[in-house]
């Protein structure tokens, strides 16, 4: 039912639960797992042009740590990635070139309740991605 499993995260401890599920249905269903995380070209661009390049790499390593605490959760082998762009459309191409059959993602990552103002990231994966999507909700704040 489900061979491909793409877990989107952010490294946010919001995102825990909802890696924690989909490594659960990944090992339920025997599947393949590929963990994301995508540096947002918009924050990058928006930064001063002065901190720019280290605002990406300092992303970039924040993408590999959450890449490695996901990997760290679980026996099963799991494909990692960071890709830069605009996280949606990132994480709905990304399932397409994986041929992912569910993307699963938190509700509310690192920027929080102020995402609400301008559109979630989980809304627009709803919205945009060819193949399902499984939104997590965190049920206590920590």
């Amino acid at each position: 039912m489900f061979d491909t499993i793409v877990i989107a995260t952010d490294g946010s401890d919001s995102v825990r639960r909802a890696v924690d599920v989909a490594l659960d249905l990944a090992d339920r269903f025997d599947s393949a797992v590929h963990a994301l995380y995508v540096i947002d070209s918009g924050e990058v661009d928006s930064s001063p042009e002065a901190v720019r390049e280290d605002l990406r790499d300092a992303l970039d390593e924040r993408g590999r740590s959450a890449l490695s605490d996901v990997a760290d959760r679980t026996d099963l082998r799991v494909e990692t990635a960071v890709r830069e762009g605009r996280p949606a459309a990132e994480i709905s191409g990304y399932a397409r070139e994986v041929d992912a059959d569910v993307v699963a993602t938190g509700t509310r990552g690192r920027h929080g309740e102020n995402r609400f103002l301008i559109g979630s990231v989980a809304e627009r994966v709803v919205r945009t991605c060819p193949v399902p999507v499984l939104t997590v909700r965190q049920l206590s704040e920590e």
